[in-house]
């Protein structure tokens, strides 16, 4: 049986990356080596590194503008660290949008290197929608946002426009849609949403927001080492990298994020609709804040859940339950996720309708 696979991270993958990189782990570019035990230092995996960094700057429009990317170790969470260290001054102030867990994380993660000010925050409604008309004082040394909340499901629409860096955490929703990526002064991204597996992190920075904190940074968190050392300044994850790359390849020829973009909104349009429509469920994010990578959702009355529950494993369908933290259902469309699937999980809410 066919699975739909509805998981939040590590997600799923288009089929021709499984395929590629279960054929590297055999043998890497006919070398007789597999992927998972050649010298990072090897001609093949530099090639892999060059590659992988200037494809993602290509895929974003930002190639000659000043950007450079970087693929690291440490997941979000290490960037939660690593931005403050980076980025704000010694007696300095951080702004922080608080839009969700991950935004909250980051937040923590800033206040010992200074003042960290949340200009707003949607924790008291239980993050349900992001908060508006917030002012970002002209003087902080950067502002953080989280562009997409996987475990409420919502999602930024419009950032502001400001005079200071805008710092962007687009972990679960990065080459998903179209946006001015030249608003961004870092953005940084777990692999494991549109990219690749778990083990490397996306960082996109613009070299002239870096070395101005005068604070002294161990060379492991300086985003200016790292990019001294094309990503090598410790031994790379390999294996994360090149998957990367693979998937930024079927990306690409794809018709890159414009076209992912048009077939991500047909599915979260047709979730949606059947959300709405379907007198078992509803919606759990504002309308308006509604993440098109993750649609959160619960039923009306919880003991219709065994059958719902029955229905979905039955048709295949694999990762849909809420975070722990909040229950219901998650389903996460990312990029590699079918329109099939989705109306899979649609024709089971409907089948649902007819048993209840």
């Amino acid at each position: 049986m066919k699975k739909h696979n509805y998981s939040a991270g590590p997600c799923i993958l288009p089929q021709e990356v499984f395929e590629k990189a279960a054929q590297a782990v055999l043998n890497f570019n006919d070398s007789g080596l597999s992927i998972l035990e050649i010298s990072h230092r090897s001609k093949d995996f530099v090639a892999v590194m060059e590659e992988a960094r200037a494809l993602a700057l290509e895929l974003l429009g930002l190639t000659g503008k000043g950007y450079q990317a970087l693929f690291l170790q440490g997941g979000a969470s290490l960037e939660f660290l690593r931005v403050p260290y980076n980025l704000l001054k010694e007696n300095g102030q951080a702004a922080y949008l608080d839009t969700g867990t991950w935004a909250n994380a980051a937040i923590k993660e800033a206040k010992p290197f200074g003042e960290t000010l949340v200009v707003a925050s949607s924790k008291p409604e239980n993050y349900n929608h992001i908060p508006k008309n917030y002012t970002v004082p002209a003087t902080a040394d950067y502002f953080h946002c989280t562009s997409n909340n996987t475990i409420f499901g919502t999602q930024i629409k419009e950032f502001p426009a400001l005079d200071i860096p805008v710092v962007c955490d687009m972990s679960s929703d990065i080459f998903s849609r179209q946006l001015d990526f030249t608003k961004f002064d870092l953005i940084y991204a777990g692999a494991q949403k549109n990219m690749g597996p778990a083990g490397t992190t996306l960082i996109v920075v613009k070299e002239s927001i870096l070395g101005t904190t005068g604070r002294n940074i161990p060379n492991i968190l300086n985003y200016q080492q790292h990019i001294e050392k094309e990503s090598m300044y410790n031994t790379p994850p390999v294996f994360a990298v090149y998957t990367s790359l693979l998937t930024l390849q079927w990306l690409k020829n794809l018709g890159g994020i414009p076209a992912i973009e048009k077939i991500n909104e047909a599915k979260a349009t047709l979730l949606y609709t059947e959300i709405d429509r379907n007198p078992l469920f509803r919606g759990t994010a504002a309308k308006e804040d509604r993440s098109n990578m993750n649609a959160t959702f619960l039923l009306n009355d919880e003991a219709h859940a065994p059958v719902f529950d029955g229905l979905w494993k039955a048709a295949g369908i694999s990762g849909l339950p809420g975070h722990r933290s909040v229950g219901g259902y998650r389903a996460s469309m990312y990029n590699a996720l079918p329109l099939e699937s989705v109306q899979v999980l649609v024709d089971v809410m409907k089948d649902l309708e007819t048993k209840v």
